[in-house]
């Protein structure tokens, strides 16, 4: 029974990764499917209206997922891409604990590079504007050298700004960093940063929740910010505007219960005014990487043991 368990298991996994690869649908609709079709077998029989009635798919989403499913061309594309690509799905046993606890866990992960580094802790991701000030940069290392010493991950978005330097900072001194893309693979956004895609694939591990073909959209970036804080104890914001995307990373992790860290600006620096709002708010303000490493102790070990618990 266990064995057969085992291989039960292992065919909803290949299907859910089948599903994900079809057009017409998305992560939602695959979600309510499966707790109607846990297993993911009564899925291709449906038809066009049976999707309609049942999930309330618009009739020509339904047609066109249909004729991805029932594509054998569809199945080849995605056995080449088993063949080049890590894929782990929210049932493999190694998926990040942190990351399921989430409100919306991505369902499907494309890796590039290590994926036992998602095991390691504590995570922190960093985040901050994609036109930071010259001093941004020192704030950057400033706050990361004497974590990256003690063997923290840094997660980050792979954007130009604090999201790259992070990474670079991260490789210069030997750590290990985790980038999460809002584009496949094949398609890295932006082209600029091909060079450091490969430098951590090299060494740490970079994840998408779009398959490789799939290009960059500018409702991925959203989507993509809840991976990054998702992964993490806790989100630390280097620069931000008032109006700025790094924000929807900050509320996505007050949102999944996390930690938010802020640095302190000059008060004449727009790019420092969206943090200095942020500690209006509530966020906790960082002097140094010392604040860091204390809140670890007394906040982030007790989030994972909890995790851990479930």
């Amino acid at each position: 029974m266990i064995y057969n368990g085992v291989i039960e298991l292992h065919n909803v996994r290949k299907r859910l990764i089948h599903l994900y690869y079809c057009r017409g649908i998305n992560r939602h609709f695959i979600r309510k499917l499966l707790t109607v079709d846990p297993k993911l077998t009564k899925v291709y029989s449906y038809s066009s209206s049976d999707l309609h009635n049942l999930f309330f798919l618009p009739l020509k989403n339904a047609e066109q997922f249909l004729a991805d499913l029932h594509n054998d061309r569809l199945l080849l594309f995605i056995k080449k891409h088993l063949q080049s690509f890590q894929i782990m799905t929210i049932y493999d046993h190694d998926y990040p604990l942190l990351l399921k606890q989430i409100n919306d866990p991505p369902l499907v992960l494309f890796l590039a590079g290590d994926r036992h580094l998602l095991q390691y802790k504590p995570f922190l991701s960093v985040i901050g504007t994609r036109n930071p000030s010259q001093n941004a940069y020192q704030k950057v290392e400033f706050y990361l050298r004497p974590l990256l010493s003690r063997g923290w991950t840094i997660v980050s978005g792979l954007a130009r700004g604090i999201d790259s330097y992070a990474h670079r900072v991260t490789l210069a001194e030997d750590g290990i960093t985790i980038a999460v893309l809002g584009s496949g693979f094949q398609h890295i956004y932006p082209r600029e940063h091909f060079t450091l895609f490969k430098q951590i694939v090299q060494k740490g591990l970079v994840i998408s929740e779009y398959p490789p073909h799939v290009s960059a959209r500018k409702y991925h970036f959203p989507e993509r910010n809840r991976i990054i804080s998702g992964l993490s104890y806790g989100t630390l914001v280097i620069e931000a505007m008032e109006r700025s995307g790094t924000l929807i990373t900050v509320d996505q992790a007050l949102d999944q219960g996390r930690q938010v860290y802020v640095s302190p600006g000059c008060p004449l620096t727009i790019q420092s005014k969206g943090c200095h709002r942020m500690i209006q708010d509530g966020a906790q303000l960082v002097i140094n990487a010392a604040d860091l490493i204390n809140d670890w102790e007394l906040v982030g070990k007790h989030l994972m043991k909890n995790v851990n618990n479930r």
